[in-house]
């Protein structure tokens, strides 16, 4: 895979921090795979997270969220020798972030037949929402009047 010098972007913009800094996250996460995962959006408002962990419990993963990233960490202790044969299912530490857009949160996680599931929704503040303004048949120079006499 090709890897991109971001240099010369931070010297000729200004205000586009953010966009570079999740260009540059967005490459180093294509170099590690594990563990598999699936991003899915349920309906225009709700995603889903679903991580492939096989060998984990629920106690050996945390899930962290803070700001605009949910990181989730697993790791398996060693609680014993055992000697495999073959072994195919990794168990290995892992950490995988995923940036969220703005006013998207972390509703809630479960594990089910090895998934861990994250479920996501984007809830916008009432005051960023769009709304419906009333029209009124008072014409605008009328309004002015009227709100000059009122003061």
């Amino acid at each position: 895979m090709r890897t991109y010098d971001f240099a010369p972007l931070w010297r000729s913009t200004i205000g586009f921090d953010r966009l570079l800094d999740l260009a540059e996250i967005a490459q180093r996460a294509s170099e590690d795979n594990y563990p598999p995962y699936n991003i899915e959006r349920l309906t225009d408002d709700r995603y889903q997270i679903s991580l492939a962990v096989a060998g984990f419990a629920p106690d050996d993963i945390s899930i962290t969220a803070e700001q605009n990233v949910v990181t989730i960490e697993g790791s398996k202790p060693d609680k014993a020798e055992r000697e495999f044969l073959y072994r195919g299912i990794s168990t290995r530490s892992f950490k995988r972030q995923f940036t969220l857009a703005e006013y998207v949160q972390v509703q809630s996680a479960a594990f089910d037949n090895g998934l861990l599931k994250i479920e996501l929704v984007r809830e916008i503040p009432e005051a960023m929402k769009p709304r419906r303004i009333a029209i009124s048949d008072v014409p605008a120079d009328n309004v002015r009047k009227l709100e000059a006499r009122a003061a």
